[in-house]
């Protein structure tokens, strides 16, 4: 047997790759493509047979695809063909996403036939984008605590003489100026002991506490300085790991946190603060850099409010940055936030959505002795192929964790069919009787939220299981928590958490 010619060979070879194949004729007409070049564009590669290549770019590119082709075939110039460059891809659902494209060419019978490799560079850009986050936030760091420390210079001298002009005779006639001086360059001084804590250069008293006692301490305080439109719950964990850090800035972090979603809630709404023991692993440090895989304690700081934009949540620990209005806030608060939970080997996550409301997540790394008495980490047995080929509509309405979603339950087993909202997902269960699981977020665009659209499917479709996730805390949601007939998966979860969870749903049928 001539394997070399066997045409079942080149097939094998195709779909053995990892990254997209697409073979193309002179008009750009596709011939034959591989499944991982369905996946990537999000495609049916039966439906791609025969349509041209124009159909996986974005419009800019692709009104001038068969410019670039005419421009080669005529003068030989090459531009991309044997050279390769990054570009643009657009998937099914109109999503443009970054790509490697290097193209090769074939002369076979007289004619010309064309051979794009495309690897996908989204998980790139985002550790790009996040390694430049935590480089330009530790620039700032330094900056400001360069700064910090030239100014508690200036201020000690300012503070010192004038508590001794308070000592002098001229004291009596200007001692109210003395002392609004006074009190100005003191508030100062608290300024910039914020910026040393944000700068991870302010020294911190590390004790080995429950963060619950803490917390619950802070609690206390809060009832008696909240305004009466403000509801303030909290859950605590129960055999919680121990961590190590400065309980009173911890005390005062917690303080800010809260009283800030207060800000956020003009109108009034609810607040929720939840402690918890959870396990990083490689999947959720691989989207979040600058945290190491382990044992941590999360707190969870919740709110009802007004939510933040994209834009504002990439800027809001950055010193200085407030959404308040002037004379409402110094923008140091969840600076000062984010420095103590570094300093104390952890991360800080801030999650929201216009309308929506806010949660922010500290991250305390547990202590070695809390961490052995815990015993080994969670076995991963739940991430068995056990889904056998049933299908999963997933309903997330951010691209990147639609695609890190479904590359989850497919290696579980899960055949996937996605949606980007809720009312797109309530029509497509229309016209498919073969789905046997939703799994959706919670806050989605559109008409039906999550938790509308679970409901309805409950009702219509009761055959149809659902699982629902969210990086909100359900408790502070419009309406309350999520019904108890819904299971809910509080994000970031772990590939075996995200396993168990869909067994114990299917479990119900």
């Amino acid at each position: 047997m001539d394997i070399a010619e066997d045409p079942a060979l080149l097939l094998a070879l195709l779909d053995a790759a990892v990254d997209a194949i697409v073979v193309s004729d002179r008009q750009g007409t596709i011939l034959r493509l591989n499944s991982s070049a369905a996946e990537l564009f999000g495609r049916d590669a039966e439906d791609l047979r025969g349509q041209n290549v124009r159909v996986l770019m974005p419009p800019g590119m692709a009104v001038r695809h068969d410019g670039f082709m005419h421009h080669y075939l005529s003068t030989g110039e090459r531009r991309i063909i044997g050279i390769g460059r990054d570009v643009e891809g657009q998937r099914a659902d109109g999503t443009v996403f970054p790509l490697h494209l290097s193209v090769g060419r074939a002369d076979i019978a007289g004619d010309v036939a064309f051979v794009a490799i495309l690897h996908d560079l989204s998980e790139r850009k985002v550790a790009e984008e996040s390694a430049a986050r935590s480089q330009r936030m530790d620039a700032i760091g330094q900056m400001t605590g360069g700064i910090a420390h030239d100014f508690n210079n200036l201020l000690t001298v300012v503070i010192g003489n004038l508590e001794l002009l308070q000592e002098t005779k001229t004291a009596g006639k200007a001692g109210a100026l003395i002392s609004d001086a006074l009190e100005a360059a003191e508030l100062g001084a608290d300024l910039t002991s914020r910026l040393m804590v944000f700068a991870r250069k302010s020294p911190l008293a590390h004790e080995i506490i429950d963060l619950n006692d803490v917390v619950a301490g802070s609690i206390s305080m809060l009832r008696r300085t909240l305004g009466p439109r403000t509801e303030l719950n909290s859950a605590f964990a129960r055999d919680l790991w121990l961590v190590r850090t400065d309980p009173t800035q911890l005390q005062t972090a917690v303080l800010n946190l809260v009283l800030n979603a207060q800000d956020a809630m003009p109108g009034g709404g609810r607040v929720f603060l939840e402690t918890q023991n959870i396990q990083l692993d490689d999947t959720y440090v691989a989207q979040d850099i600058g945290v190491s895989p382990g044992r941590y304690i999360r707190l969870t700081v919740s709110d009802s409010g007004e939510g933040m934009s994209p834009e504002t949540r990439i800027r809001a620990i950055e010193p200085f940055f407030t959404t308040k209005p002037p004379g409402r806030g110094t923008g140091m608060g969840l600076s000062m936030v984010y420095g103590l939970v570094k300093q104390s080997g952890g991360h800080m996550t801030i999650y929201s959505e216009p309308g929506q409301g806010t949660t922010i997540s500290l991250y305390f790394p547990a202590t070695s002795d809390s961490a052995d008495a815990a015993g080994p980490a969670p076995s991963d047995a739940a991430d068995a192929l056990f889904g056998a080929g049933r299908r999963v509509l997933v309903v997330e309405d951010d691209a990147r964790v639609l695609r890190l979603t479904t590359s989850r339950l497919r290696a579980l087993g899960f055949e996937c069919l996605t949606a980007q909202s809720g009312d797109a997902a309530w029509a497509l269960l229309q016209t498919r009787d073969d789905i046997a699981l939703v799994f959706t977020d919670l806050v989605m665009p559109g008409t039906l939220s999550g938790h509308d659209l679970a409901c309805r499917i409950a009702a219509a479709r009761p055959q149809v299981r659902v699982l629902i996730t969210s990086g909100f805390s359900e408790a502070v949601l419009p309406g309350g928590r999520v019904e108890a007939a819904f299971e809910i998966l509080r994000k970031p979860y772990r590939q075996a958490d995200l396993a168990r969870a869909l067994q114990n749903v299917l479990a119900e049928r």
